[in-house]
């Protein structure tokens, strides 16, 4: 089982995504020691121990991976300590690994910090190949990012193996009797005991707090008097909470593809039905096909599959939910609707292997059958914040809802409130996260008018939630997850001009499609 549309930047796939700001430069020389100017971070009142903010990280040459080769020369690689339990700043410190690139040129601004989605999306894994499309941001920041705690090598989380990762996706997702009902639950339940298992101690604080909490520790530790930072996708909402608790110290933030911070959990499922519906209407339009029809084809062929999985060319089957996965995943980008096309059609013919290719890219399978574990890492770490946890039968009485936004999407996502952090061993934190940050410099929040997975509407309420004169929102007419390199001219040089001179634009600006 997993959160079926993710809140992250896709990046694999994505290879496949006028006033002074107050921000300013910040001071830090090369990045390697702690500004003078700095002030220490605080929690509870209480200024951090010299041992966490006085660091210095030892970088050095990346290493290679068991999943991919050193990234290049110009990228290093460096271990920071982070206090376990943050209200506990002087006990047991775990290790949060970092990658940065220097500044090309010679005007620099400071370090910008990078959030690549998820939750559980590696940074440290993403930031070399996302590289390109902020080029020019390199000229005068270090870009850096980091895996955030729980995720990879950094205490990275592990729940269950390939095997029953495999033996889960012939669970169904949207069951139609007791017996289907009870199975779904029992494998919710399996994963979080593996969860309790396997994580122990650090499950508790894997939330997004702490890990806002970490980010101002880096910023310190980094040498910056002020927080640069391009969150995308969930990492919107790790910025949104991190100006909340550090409004002082906000420096140059854009937020792209947002989290509406005002949606608990099952309004966060009910916004992305509606999302997706949106994108999956505009790619059938984009092939001449009647919208509504389209859809009622494509959500008749997921219950003849749901009954009879389709054989493959691997000998794997393609069960409902591989299906769905497929579906889901040539919509975080306009480039890739035709795999979806092509997908479907041979579909039809009954031959499922291109919807089970596209699966296996979102669900990070490789050939030999091994799962990448942004999933677990993002089940754990949305569970701890989430509070919210609706029961068997609150979900039922939910389901024609759902079914209404989006036949297609609709029935898996409203299972999936039920089962995401069913059994969870450890209690959430918030119905919805706290982002208002009075008093901070300018945030640049962007909206995309055709965002699958973060729907439009988010970035507005993001905006009126940091506050007036706080967010400032820019929206593209655009297809596909996130807004920045995704081919607008006007959005790149707004945020580009907002990051390297601190100019802000107007609230509300929009750039057009074709712009």
């Amino acid at each position: 089982m997993r959160r079926f549309v993710r809140w992250a930047a896709m990046t694999a796939a994505a290879a496949l995504l006028a006033a002074g700001c107050s921000g300013g430069s910040s001071g830090g020389g090369d990045g390697d020691e702690r500004s003078g100017s700095a002030r220490p971070t605080t929690t509870g009142g209480k200024a951090l121990p010299a041992a966490l903010t006085s660091q210095k990280l030892d970088w050095e040459r990346c290493e290679a991976t068991a999943d991919s080769s050193p990234p290049g020369r110009d990228w290093q690689c460096a271990t920071l300590k982070a206090p376990l339990d943050w209200s506990k700043p002087g006990g047991e410190t775990i290790e949060l690994a970092l990658i940065r690139s220097k500044a090309r040129g010679g005007d620099r601004i400071g370090s910008l910090l990078f959030n690549f989605g998820g939750p559980g999306a590696s940074g440290v894994a993403g930031m070399p190949g996302y590289a390109a499309t902020v080029s020019l941001l390199r000229e005068r920041y270090d870009l850096v990012s980091w895996d955030p705690r729980g995720v990879d090598a950094s205490e990275g989380v592990r729940c269950r193996g390939d095997k029953e990762t495999q033996a889960a996706e012939a669970v169904d997702a949207t069951p139609d009797t007791p017996a289907e009902e009870q199975a779904y639950l029992r494998d919710a339940t399996d994963f979080a005991q593996g969860c309790e298992k396997g994580v122990g101690r650090l499950l508790a604080h894997v939330s997004t707090t702490d890990t806002a909490r970490d980010m101002d520790l880096m910023r310190q530790v980094l040498g910056d008097t002020e927080l640069h930072y391009f969150g995308i996708s969930y990492g919107t909402q790790l910025g949104g909470v991190y100006a909340h608790l550090f409004p002082e110290k906000v420096g140059r933030l854009v937020l792209d593809a947002v989290v509406d911070p005002t949606a608990d959990l099952v309004d966060h499922r009910k916004n992305q039905a509606r999302g997706f519906q949106r994108a999956l209407d505009n790619y059938l339009e984009s092939t001449g096909q009647d919208q509504e029809k389209g859809t009622r084809k494509i959500a008749e062929l997921l219950e003849r599959i749901d009954t009879d999985p389709l054989d493959t060319y691997s000998g794997r089957k393609l069960t409902q939910v591989l299906a769905f996965t497929g579906i889901v995943l040539p919509l975080y980008r306009q480039d890739s609707w035709p795999s979806l096309t092509s997908a479907l059609d041979t579909a039809e013919q009954g031959d499922g292997s291109e919807l089970l290719a596209l699966a296996d890219g979102y669900n990070e399978r490789d050939a030999s059958g091994r799962y990448g574990l942004l999933t677990q890492s993002q089940r754990v770490i949305s569970c701890l914040d989430d509070k919210q946890r609706p029961t068997l039968a609150e979900t039922k009485r939910l389901l024609p809802e759902f079914e209404r936004i989006s036949p297609v999407f609709g029935p898996f996502l409203g299972w999936d409130a039920a089962g995401w952090c069913h059994d969870w061993p450890v209690p959430g934190q918030y119905a919805t996260p706290e982002v208002s940050a009075p008093g901070a410099a300018p945030v640049l929040v962007i909206g995309n008018t055709g965002d699958p997975a973060t729907p439009y509407e988010g970035a507005r309420r993001m905006a009126d939630e940091l506050g007036k004169g706080v967010g400032v929102e820019l929206t593209w007419k655009g297809e596909g997850h996130g807004a920045y390199g995704n081919g607008s001219d006007c959005v790149n040089s707004t945020v580009n001009a907002y990051l390297l001179e601190g100019t802000v634009p107007k609230d509300g600006k929009v750039c057009g499609r074709r712009q």
